[in-house]
């Protein structure tokens, strides 16, 4: 691109055809997206480079040049061609008439282009993310469709820029400096506009950031670069260069919605991304591929994944984000680092936090619970966990809520006057002005403006003035101005709105009526008026221009209100809902209901027939596809005494049948019949030029056409769902017009009612529009709404798309002839902005539309001028009497009865009430009948008992009772099933509730109280505890620590134990190679042979050697266990550093448990390894203590629990002992009584049990307490006169069961008896004799019985006594056991609290101490690692030493055995010394094997080469002329030979050795680096434990500043200073007694110990003198004997052998064994050699015999011959008579004998063969040749 100074000479020059492409609207579909394309080819850079060639083009720098056209150079003079890039000037400027989408109309329509002129916008797209930006004081910017709104706060004057797409725009920003803001757009490859501000002028356009909308963009803090994000499907992240329209770097930032982009306001080269479940954080880094944006996705780790839709980042770097609960979360590193809320784990806001900002040092969160709340930047910038929870609680330092039912959704800062000020977007409707200074003199939040929030439902216009209304699910109706671009009033409401209508001047003449519809079901009637005509009343004040008052509220449908109208002459009022009703209302003061009728299907819309038709008709659409016709209903023709439903009302049907793929199959069919036609009539074209041109018919060659084959026509669809009706109106009666969703949009079809299915159910018919009309781009983009003018000439149509069509009419009949074309503009949110509503004014002068994206606009259809003229909308004066009048009742619950609820409620209700009217008049008449049976007994009764009649007589019939108890035992059974499932209910509640608050409870508090005194003793309340801890084990520390020194030590001596365990083996191998041999000698011993003379050869042999190895085997046995006996001593040989494992053992237990008692307070403190804590310790600690604290609290409850049993007993036993002493007692005179003492009796408290058990008398007296309260409460109720329509149905009363009607008859008959025996007992007996005065005898019984009853009487009371008192002893006992054991709970619960504490702080200091163990194991298992490889190269070093001496030792043995090869005074001793010395240079093995190494080994070759180079100019110097290759003479060469022999192995054992120490000094080598290294890694293994070590004090300093409670008696404080006890004992030592005797005592053990160590040192020492005397006597005699044993050998040998290998010389067993192998062997082919001998005399025999037969057929044959030739010959003397033919020799005679001479050759050259194969077969190597051929072929000839 080449931009000018001038825009003309720009667009002439680089965009031809810009202008034709933007000026067209997105109605061109894919044509205008293919001219946009073309028109940006040379603009557009490819989205699809590398982000090399965006980071080379974005990181030059360039000088301007020239003032118009810039030319950028590189800095420094380059070989290569350099790109010449050009640079936009500062001062260009796009034109934005040439950006501006407009209007479309159909071309050749001759329709305007401003047909319509925005004139207001009343509507906010509040939901809308970002949608409030603030360009200065008094300038809000905000998007309102396809257009953006410059807002003048002071003017209230609205500006508009239009979309440049008109695919709707979808995000805008502000540039920091408030000079430019960016507009990205929405459609297919959207550009991003930015405007100068305050021209408003297009400064840039950024082509080709995303591919169907942008969703967020940020400029960066300097304003050089802005960063865009799009929205689905590619989510691109582009970083742009905007002053040059320069793409920098870009990347795909998630695969899921983005919400939010931003730089970094520290450092530009970092962004940060947010959205659905995801935070990213990008740098922008430099790779070797250039520049590059990098991504780091944030891992949420253990918090909940949640979508962020606000972030702010921090000056170190990290990020601080909201979450969806209202907590923030602090990232650092890509991780959570902690979860921030409110004390008491609160969360920061109720609901998502939408906004972070950093302001001055303070942190702003803005969230959706409406506040904003200020935190202090220095505590969260440093926060941090402290606990496993990950939470960390911090307070707000203030906090501002902006008003109820506020969700804030973003604010944006400006200072007015030096002041700062914030303007808040809130998603429920409103923008705020805030001031957040929070000083004594801030302002209150202060409301601009309010809005609907979200979708706008309904719209409607007044019929006499410029007043519209509108309704939304924010439960608000609201009034507007439009001529006067003013909102008027409001009106809240419990419930949302869903549609809503204006009444006519018929039902209204002032137009101050509106009916609204609501979710719940409920219409309201409101009535609009102006306030300043009512009456001057004192206390009045604010009266607006404007006030709503509910005049009427209804409910006729139970589901969302969806249509209402009025009938054409005011007469009807409809409202239909989703409950598939609709319902008739007469329109008068009161609306009365007329009734409803139901159809098909949820309704859609209503539509009354015009004034035109002869009859008032209603035509209902239904969402499934129905259309209804119903004829207007007469209020007095229906009666609505019972139910509002109409029945018998004339009602037609249409249910839509799609027509649509016929339609497309029809044109298909024009479309091929067109081209065919085409293609004939060029046919004919073609014909006609080629006959012109003179040609013939014959003549004329037509071009071949290629044959096309005609796919088939698609079958017709149906879809099986039908499609929505959106919307219909009538156009003649009978006949309507539909606009279709679904499958079916498209068209417009023409459809009628017909009467040719009335006979078919109404859910199948099948009805067919007679007449459609195609409309344009409306496949995909339905009709939602359509309204007429006045004149019934303009057709307003609303899209789904937000878009507004005008089509133009001939006349007032809707047909395609009388269609002149459309004019279309995109005004809404192409998305989601489809139009709810659209309607014109009274009067045709404004247009006015609503759509889901919240907004409302007033378009103008007239030119401005007239505009001005209208001023202001006329408010309807209120009616006369309007303020004296009552307010309607309004419907606020919304599960009231609907209007034919409540008859039906009604009904119902009159029903219930006359039923129990008829039962309380049977109940009257069975209460009589009760009475007068009652009195016929009481009169049966009084008469005689003769003339008494029985009770059974007085039952009429048995059946009677038996189908009453029947009965009753139905009804019992009914109830208990209807009760069912209130029975199941309430058991699974209390079972949940004990399960919840009792199952835990293992025990509850008991209560023991004493007999006789005010002593008790409770049970500790004790909960189940977990079988967990239970399972609880102590566990020691897992993890590794360092090896002491002893351990050190201890395992070199282990290492020394396997060196010798090793040597100990390798004796264990000779010794088993040498048992291998005796068994190797044992199997030829018993190996098999057979009884020849050489068999008894080998047997005597191997006698022979048997006898010389078991000579052998015996001496090496011997020497062997000798070795042994040896190898034993050695090492049970102590090392130089042994030390006695009972002494370690003392010592270390000395060091662990004596100590010195040093305070863990003190700095050189070391705490010891098992006192070592961790937080795995400290929980085991906790469960053991939690676990004895439960079982000492068990075993007392157990005590308690048998103690109370105890008191049951007693009081059992007490009760027989009281009933025996009354017993006495009445038979002792009352003078003698003594006083019974109480029983004692059980206290609720000592059976809480109980409380929980209840029984059908508990349950009772709680029915009847319940029966109270309720009667309570309806006599309340019934005091106070109000209460609602009656229920559907009362309480159920109790039906007593089959068990209770038993008990209450049992009960009853219990009663009975025991009040006829009170009666008879009370009755006097009729007859009663006198006593008779007592003998003495009876006397003399009676006073001994009394003397009796009162010692019975004194022992018993005297018993009482002791049982009680005994109880009381018993629990005083364990009382004072109790309060012994509570001590010893109160201390378990003060260390469970100091252990609580202490495992906190372990789990604080855990994760670094293990950090710290890990490393230490780390280094110990390197350490251990590195000593296992320094031993083995120790191992390996001495094993190569071993080998270099054992090769030593065998080049000493080779010049030893030269020595005794000489002999004595040999004359060639010199020369044969000098051969064997002589060094030569040999080949390497390696070179013959490969010449690979030769080049590693030249250096090694080229020493050795010098070396013996050395040595032979050394011989040659001695002795010139020296050949060893020639034996001298005289010299014998056996010598010579052996001589040269024992050289080569010599040069060999030389080889060897250089080899092994080579292998040596690089085994050394290794050993000294690893060395090394273990020295480096023992280093920081001491640093390391001594960092462990400072970590473990400073948690042991933690610990010890915890306070410990330990409760002192003053005579166990022996702190005393002058005799006192100090005030301040912080430095006072708690110490056990036990302990400090220990300690006193151990100083005289200690002595004692020393005195027993110096006399044990004495003895040792003394041992150890006489042991180093019987050393040295034992060597001397050692010396002795060997030289004895050295002067023998000398006199039986001549030298010193080796008597070891004397002793176990023995034969060479490989050597014998081959030998009586090769017997073996020689011995097996003898044999084999006779078996083929044998086979040769038979095969000889053999062929001798088939010779003879050969030979016998031949002399038969020859017989034969001769037979036929004598035979011939008779023939032919017989023959000679004939003629001269037959003379001559014969041909058959010639062959005959050829053959017969051919035979003879054959067996003769046969015969030789014969004799050759016999001589062949004599011979060992002979062979059998092949059979002989057969003489004659197949054919009879000879071969």
């Amino acid at each position: 691109m080449e931009p000018k100074g001038d825009s003309e000479a720009k667009d002439q020059d680089e965009q031809p055809g810009q202008e034709a492409s933007t000026t067209e609207s997105q109605h061109e579909g894919t044509k205008k997206a293919a001219e946009e394309k073309k028109s940006f080819a040379e603009k557009e850079e490819n989205p699809a480079e590398d982000d090399e060639e965006y980071a080379s083009s974005g990181s030059e720098e360039e000088e301007e040049e020239e003032e118009q056209i810039e030319i950028v150079k590189p800095p420094e003079p380059v070989k290569k061609p350099v790109k010449i890039e050009k640079k936009i000037s500062e001062t260009f400027f796009y034109k934005y008439e040439d950006l501006c989408s407009s209007p479309y109309v159909t071309p050749d329509s001759e329709i305007p282009v401003d047909m319509l002129t925005l004139m207001h916008s009343f509507g906010y797209d509040c939901t809308k993310r970002a949608n409030l930006q603030v360009m200065d004081s008094s300038t809000l910017l905000y998007i309102a469709g396809n257009q953006i709104v410059l807002l003048d706060l002071k003017l209230k004057y609205q500006g508009y820029l239009r979309s440049s797409s008109g695919g709707g725009i979808g995000i805008i920003t502000v540039h920091p400096n408030k000079t430019y803001f960016a507009v990205g757009e929405k459609g297919w490859k959207p550009n991003m506009i930015i405007y100068e501000y305050p021209s408003l002028k297009p400064y840039r356009i950024l082509r080709g950031g995303t591919e169907e909308a942008y969703a967020f963009a940020d400029f960066n803090r300097s304003g050089t670069m802005i960063a865009t994000v799009g929205s689905s499907p590619d989510y691109m992240l582009t970083v742009w260069d905007w002053k040059q329209e320069k793409i920098i770097l870009r990347s795909k930032a998630f695969s899921q919605d983005v919400f939010k982009v931003t730089f970094s306001l520290e450092n530009e080269e970092q962004l940060t991304t947010s959205g659905s479940g995801h935070i990213k954080f990008w740098k922008m880094a430099l790779t070797f591929t250039g520049l590059k944006l990098q991504g780091a996705l944030g891992r949420f780790g253990k918090t909940a994944l949640t979508d962020i839709e606000g972030y702010v980042e921090l000056p170190d770097g990290k990020v601080l984000s909201g979450s969806e609960w209202g907590n923030m979360l602090l990232w650092e590193g890509g991780l959570i680092k902690v979860e921030l809320c409110r004390p008491g784990h609160k969360t920061c806001h109720l609901g998502p936090i939408n906004q972070l900002v950093l302001d001055e040092g303070e942190l702003v969160t803005i969230g959706s619970d409406g506040y904003i709340r200020v935190w202090d930047f220095e505590t969260i910038d440093t926060a941090d966990i402290v606990d496993d929870s990950g939470l960390l609680e911090t307070e707000p330092m203030n906090e501002l809520l902006v008003g109820k039912n506020v969700n804030l959704n973003c604010m944006v800062k400006i200072h007015e006057r030096g002041e700062p000020f914030w303007y808040a977007q809130d998603s429920n409707g409103a923008i705020w002005k805030l001031d957040l200074s929070f000083a004594n003199v801030t302002h209150d939040p202060e409301c601009l403006f309010t809005f609907h929030s979200g979708k706008i439902e309904a719209i409607a216009v007044s019929p006499v003035t410029y007043l519209m209304a509108t309704t939304a699910l924010d439960r608000s109706v609201r009034i507007y101005d439009f001529a006067a671009k003013i909102q008027l009033t409001e009106m809240k409401f419990k419930q949302g709105g869903t549609v809503l209508t204006w009444a006519p001047k018929v039902v209204n003449p002032k137009g101050g009526l509106i009916a609204v519809g609501f979710q719940d079901g409920v219409v309201r009637i409101i009535e609009l008026y102006n306030p300043k005509g009512l009456p001057v009343v004192a206390g009045r004040n604010n009266v607006g221009d404007a006030a709503l008052r509910l005049k009427h509220a209804f409910k006729p449908h139970t589901a969302t209100v969806t249509a209402l109208a009025y009938e054409r002459n005011g007469e009807v009022f409809a409202t239909g809902s989703k409950d598939k009703t609709v319902f008739f209302f007469a329109v008068d003061d009161k609306y009365d209901p007329i009734g409803f009728i139901t159809i098909p299907g949820p309704v859609q819309g209503l539509q009354w027939s015009p004034l035109s038709h002869p009859e008032s008709t209603l035509l209902v659409l239904c969402e499934n596809g129905f259309a209804v016709q119903v004829l207007a209903p007469n209020p007095a023709e229906f009666d609505a005494e019972k139910t509002y439903k109409i029945k018998n009302i004339p009602t037609e049907y249409f249910c839509f049948y799609s027509i649509k793929s016929r339609l497309k199959i029809e044109e298909e069919i024009k479309r091929r019949e067109k081209k065919k036609a085409d293609k004939e009539k060029a046919r004919k074209a073609f014909i006609q030029q080629e006959l012109e041109m003179g040609k013939e018919m014959e003549e004329i060659e037509f071009p071949e056409e290629e044959p096309e084959t005609e796919e088939p026509l698609p079958d017709i669809y149906i879809p099986e769902s039908p499609s929505p009706i959106l919307c219909g109106f009538y156009s003649k009666p009978g006949k309507f017009w539909l606009s279709l969703g679904g499958y079916d949009s498209g068209y417009l079809y023409h459809c009628a009612f017909s009467p040719m299915q009335h006979d078919r159910e109404v859910a199948h018919r099948q009805d067919e529009p007679f007449d459609f009309i195609l409309m344009d781009d409306t496949e995909e983009n339905p009709i939602r709404h359509i309204s007429f003018c006045s004149t019934g000439l303009l057709m307003f149509c609303g899209m789904k798309d937000g878009a507004v069509r005008i089509y133009p009419l001939y006349n007032k009949d809707l047909s395609v002839d009388n269609m002149v074309g459309y004019w279309s503009c995109n005004m809404h949110d192409n998305d989601y902005g489809q139009i709810q509503g659209i309607f014109p004014s009274f009067d045709d002068r404004f247009l006015v539309t609503c759509g889901a994206d919240g907004n409302i606009f007033v378009y103008n259809v007239l030119s401005a001028e007239e505009v001005q003229k209208v001023m202001k909308a006329k408010v309807p004066s209120p009616r006369r009497d309007l303020d004296k009048e009552k307010a309607a009742d309004d419907i606020e619950d919304p599960t009231a009865y609907s209007i034919e609820n409540a008859k039906q409620k009604m009904e119902y209700d009159m029903i219930i009430k006359a039923a129990e009217m008829k039962k309380y008049f049977k109940r009257q008449e069975l209460i009589l009948l009760r009475h007068e049976f009652q009195n016929l007994l009481q009169i049966n009764k009084d008469l005689p008992e003769h003339m008494q009649l029985d009770r059974a007589q007085f039952e009429i019939d048995r059946r009677i009772r038996a189908e009453m108890d029947r009965k009753t035992a139905r009804s019992i059974r009914l109830v208990m099933k209807e009760l069912a499932w209130e029975q199941e209910k309430h058991r699974i509640e209390l079972q949940k509730l004990q399960k919840r608050f009792r199952s835990n409870v293992e025990y509850d508090r008991i209560v023991v109280q004493a007999m006789t005194s005010s002593h008790q003793i409770s049970t500790y309340r004790l909960l189940a505890i977990s079988e967990n801890l239970y399972k609880v084990k102590k566990r020691t520390q897992v993890g590794k620590r360092r090896t002491s020194k002893y351990e050190w030590k201890g395992k070199e001596a282990d290492q020394k134990k396997e060196s010798q365990k090793e040597l100990s083996k390798s004796t264990l191998s000779q010794v088993s190679a040498a048992g291998e041999e005796e068994a190797e000698t044992e199997k030829l011993k018993k190996r098999p042979h057979a009884h020849t003379v050489t068999s008894r050869i080998v047997e005597n042999r191997m006698e022979k050697l048997r006898k010389i190895i078991e000579k052998a085997d015996k001496a090496k046995a011997k020497i062997q266990r000798r070795k042994k006996e040896w190898d034993d001593l050695y090492k049970s040989k102590p090392s130089d550093d042994y030390e006695d494992p009972v002494d370690v053992q003392n010592i270390q237990e000395a060091q662990e448990n004596m100590g010195d008692f040093k305070l863990k307070t003190a700095t050189n403190y070391k705490i010891p390894e098992h006192m070592r804590m961790n937080a795995e310790k400290k929980t085991n600690q906790l469960a053991s203590l939690e676990v004895a604290i439960h079982e000492k609290k068990l075993s007392m409850n157990k005590w308690i629990i048998s103690l109370r049993d105890l008191k049951v007993a007693i009081i059992e036993e007490i009760h027989c002992l009281v009933q025996e002493l009354k017993t006495i007692q009445s038979s002792l005179h009352p003078s003698k009584h003594l006083p019974i003492p109480p029983v004692p009796r059980l206290n609720p408290d000592e059976t809480p049990e109980k409380r929980f058990q209840y029984d059908s008398e508990t349950l009772l007296k709680f029915k009847q307490a319940q029966e109270a309260q309720a009667l309570l409460k309806k006599s309340v109720a019934s005091s106070e006169g109000g209460g609602s329509v009656g229920g559907f149905g009362g309480g159920f009363l109790h039906s007593p069961s089959l068990k209770e009607i038993e008990m209450v008859a049992r009960g009853t008959s219990i009663k009975a008896m025991r009040t006829t025996s009170v009666t008879t007992a009370a009755t006097p007996k009729p007859f009663e004799t006198e006593r008779a005065e007592p003998t003495e005898m009876e006397l003399e019984i009676a006073k001994r019985d009394e003397i009796r009853n009162v010692y019975l009487q004194e022992s018993l009371i005297k018993r009482i006594h002791e049982l009680m008192i005994t109880f009381d002893a018993e629990l005083r006992l364990l009382r004072h056991q109790k309060l012994k054991l509570d001590i010893q709970m109160k201390t378990s619960d003060l260390r469970h609290i100091t252990w609580f504490e202490e495992l906190l702080l372990l789990k604080n200091f855990e994760k670094h101490e293990d950090t710290l163990q890990e490393r230490v194991n780390s280094l110990i298992g390197e350490e251990e690692e590195m000593q296992n490889k320094l031993n083995n190269y120790f191992a390996q070093i001495e094993d190569k030493k071993a080998e270099i001496a054992k090769l030593q030792e065998r080049e000493k043995a080779i010049y030893a055995t030269f020595q005794a090869s000489l002999g004595e005074n040999n004359k060639f001793a010199a020369f044969l010394t000098k051969v064997l010395k002589k060094k030569i240079k040999r080949v390497k093995k390696k070179e013959v094997e490969g010449e690979g190494d030769e080049e590693d080994e030249s250096e090694e070759e080229s020493d050795e080469e010098s070396s013996f180079e050395s040595d032979e100019e050394e011989s040659g110097s001695e002795d010139e002329v020296f050949d060893d290759s020639v034996c001298p003479k005289n010299c014998d060469e056996a010598l010579f030979e052996n001589t040269l022999q024992l050289r080569e192995k010599r040069l060999d054992i030389e080889e060897a050795l250089v080899e092994e120490k080579k292998i040596l000094e690089n085994v050394k080598k290794e050993y000294e680096a690893l060395a090394k290294k273990v020295k480096v890694v023992a280093t920081q293994l001491d640093a390391a434990d001594w960092e462990l070590e400072a970590y473990q004090r400073e948690k042991q300093r933690r610990l010890n500043e915890l306070h410990v409670v330990v409760p002192l008696k003053l005579h166990q404080v022996e702190y005393i200073v002058n005799g006192e006890i100090p005030a301040d004992l912080s430095q006072a030592l708690v110490f056990t007694n036990e302990s400090l005797v220990n300690l006193q005592k151990r100083i005289t053990t200690l002595q004692l110990e020393k005195v027993e160590q110096r006399d044990l040192y004495k003895q040792a020492r003394e041992q150890h003198k006489q042991l180093i005397r019987d050393r040295r006597e034992m060597m001397l005699r050692i010396e002795s004997l060997e030289e004895k044993c050295n002067q023998l050998m000398m006199m039986k040998f001549g030298r010193i052998v080796n008597l070891e290998a004397l002793q176990t010389l023995s034969v060479n067993t490989n050597l014998e064994e081959l030998k009586m192998k090769m017997m073996e062997k020689e011995q097996l082919h003898a044999s084999e050699l006779r078996n083929w001998d044998a086979r040769i005399y038979e095969l000889r025999q053999q062929l001798m015999m088939v010779t003879k037969e050969n030979t016998n057929k031949l002399l038969q044959l020859n017989t034969f011959c001769t037979e036929k030739m004598r035979l011939e010959t008779q023939l032919d003397a017989l023959q000679t008579n004939l003629g001269t033919e037959f003379q001559g020799p014969r041909k058959t005679d010639i062959e005959e004998r050829e053959k017969l001479l051919a035979l003879v050759q054959l067996q003769a050259q046969e015969a030789e063969i014969l004799k050759e194969e016999i001589t062949l077969l004599s011979r060992k190597d002979g062979r059998i040749f092949p059979p002989p051929q057969p003489l004659f072929g197949p054919d009879g000839e000879l071969d």
